[in-house]
């Protein structure tokens, strides 16, 4: 029963060593102890609000990449705008171009029409005025056949041309 029923000598023993271990762990373990508790709950801390400002940041960035998108779009947009408008522009002076081409080359046919038609119109002159001195001699060999009627003829030409 006597561990039941302590002695006051063990007691007082009992006291004394942990009165000591006491002042020892109070000296020596319980401030480096207590620090790393606090370096320890200072961390967790620190580590926490790195992970709410890394939680900001990825709402931020997450909003940048959204308006960024955004622009992207609106600009792909813009730049499919301006490539139909120029495809549009290039066709209109393309078919503006190939019309007047086209009317060039009515007008230079025409005006070759016209530079052939003078031609032949000449052509058709000469061809008329040369058939007609070939008719006006033959009839005028003919009708002239003797030398009486040359000299008639010739002094009646003689005469129209002097009254010109």
């Amino acid at each position: 029963m006597g561990l039941v029923t302590p002695d006051y000598g063990l007691l007082f023993w009992m006291v004394l060593s942990f009165s000591i271990v006491l002042f020892v762990l109070g000296k020596f373990a319980w401030k480096p102890i207590l620090k790393s508790l606090k370096d320890r709950e200072e961390s967790i801390e620190g580590a926490l609000q790195s992970a709410e400002q890394a939680k900001v940041e990825m709402q931020l960035m997450q909003a940048d990449n959204e308006k960024f998108i955004v622009e992207a779009k609106v600009e792909r947009d813009n730049l499919i705008k301006e490539a139909r408008e120029v495809k549009d522009n290039i066709i209109k002076e393309a078919k503006v171009q190939a019309t007047v081409e086209a009317n060039k080359l009515v007008e230079t046919a025409r005006e070759r029409i016209q530079t052939e038609k003078a031609m032949a119109l000449t052509e058709i002159k000469n061809q008329v005025t040369l058939l007609s001195v070939q008719i006006a001699e033959k009839i005028l060999k003919r009708e002239l056949a003797d030398a009486k009627d040359q000299q008639k003829y010739i002094e009646e030409m003689l005469k129209e041309i002097n009254m010109n």
